[in-house]
């Protein structure tokens, strides 16, 4: 059994996690416990979000998927475990397998980043699997998803941009949204009262994050970004996340650059979104679904949510998203004496590779092959090839 915690994509990874720890352990894997988001207060479970059958099926000559503990266990007090950092299998076996046995049921909790990256390669082709194949969104979720994206791509190619600007990123990030003094503040001082949010090295100033490339991009930025890659004025935009702080005058730089600029809000027809309305997982999963059948993808700050979507278009056929290279290209920002040419010359050469072909996971141990499957993951040469 396991309990995941945080938002959506948070969930994903620990799940993924949770089935290889099953596998590792020749278990059964109860459908996980989602914990309820202490940002959001979303009561969401795994049926609410996922294809539970779909789950089950696809895992069925992997890992055995239950959806409630047998009755024969019912009255078993578990073991309960929190395994520290980048553990490997040989740890979880010497560790929870004679327990388990033992015991007959396993708790575990706080899976997030705890199981190594660096997995044999069965092990590694399985957390695709569930990443990629398994875990499908439930129909109502992925029936709504599927439609607002028909409705972007219904008058063209568009570009997915996932805009981490909300009250709490940046407060957990250590960053301001420069915004205007108020809004910064305002945002010093939630910092101030909830320092447990706060996941950002202290030692560091605001503006030292940002330098650094430590710092969501703000409005501003990502509509410099976009211009200096060559994005024209009518290109057709499709903003992911919630709403960020300083609302709709917060993206007023965006929408000016780039005016046809649409969230699910304003492709949904009346009364779609109300079912899922106060489920800010489902809310995160159909911003995925319309993000991954993107042309091209951007997120304005790493994260899950980035994460999963750029191992989840290598997957499947290199589909395009674009790295901001946030380090380098911000003195950039900072250069008001450098000519709009210049200044889009080195924005396309900083994202050279990022536009390129997917990177590797090669010889890049410790990186999640959820994030790079490209060669892990693929199954036949031919098939390297196609992704590439």
């Amino acid at each position: 059994m396991v309990v995941v915690s945080g938002g959506m994509n948070q969930q994903r990874n620990q799940i993924v996690d949770a089935v290889v720890i099953a596998r590792i352990l020749g278990a059964a894997l109860v459908v996980p416990i989602l914990q309820v988001n202490v940002i959001w207060g979303d009561e969401s479970e795994f049926a609410d979000i996922f294809d539970l059958e779909h789950f089950k099926r696809v895992l069925a000559n992997d890992v055995r998927v239950v959806s409630a503990l047998p009755s024969t266990h019912l009255m078993t007090k578990p073991v309960e475990g929190s395994p520290p950092l980048h553990v490997t299998p040989s740890w979880i076996r010497s560790r929870y397998l004679r327990r388990l046995n033992r015991e007959g049921v396993l708790l575990l909790r706080g899976l997030d980043s705890r199981l190594t990256k660096d997995l044999p390669s069965d092990l590694q082709k399985l957390r695709c699997k569930v990443a990629f194949q398994a875990l499908r969104f439930a129909r109502p979720v992925q029936e709504l998803g599927d439609k607002i994206a028909e409705r972007m791509r219904s008058k063209g190619p568009y570009l997915a941009l996932h805009l981490r600007m909300e009250m709490d990123v940046w407060v957990r990030t250590g960053c301001s949204p420069r915004l205007s003094p108020e809004y910064d503040e305002i945002v010093q001082n939630e910092r101030i009262r909830r320092p447990e949010l706060l996941t950002a090295k202290s030692n560091m100033t605001s503006h030292e994050r940002m330098l650094a490339g430590l710092c969501p991009l703000n409005a501003m930025e990502v509509a410099r970004l976009l211009k200096g890659l060559g994005a024209p004025k009518n290109a057709r935009i499709y903003w992911a996340g919630g709403q960020p702080l300083g609302g709709k005058e917060a993206l007023l730089p965006l929408v000016q650059e780039f005016p046809h600029f649409y969230s699910k809000d304003d492709l949904a027809l009346p009364g779609e979104l109300e079912p899922f309305s106060k489920k800010a997982s489902l809310m995160a999963a159909i911003d995925y679904i319309v993000s991954e059948k993107s042309d091209v993808f951007m997120p304005s700050h790493g994260g899950n949510m980035g994460h999963a979507l750029q191992g989840h278009r290598a997957y499947a056929g290199h589909k395009k998203y674009i790295t901001p290279n946030k380090r380098h290209m911000l003195p950039y920002f900072l250069d008001n004496s450098l000519p709009e040419v210049e200044f889009n010359r080195i924005i396309k050469e900083l994202h050279h590779e990022s536009l390129g072909q997917p990177e590797l996971r090669t010889s890049k141990s410790g990186k999640d092959v959820t994030k790079y499957p490209v060669p892990e993951c693929m199954c036949k040469a031919s098939r390297i090839r196609s992704h590439l």
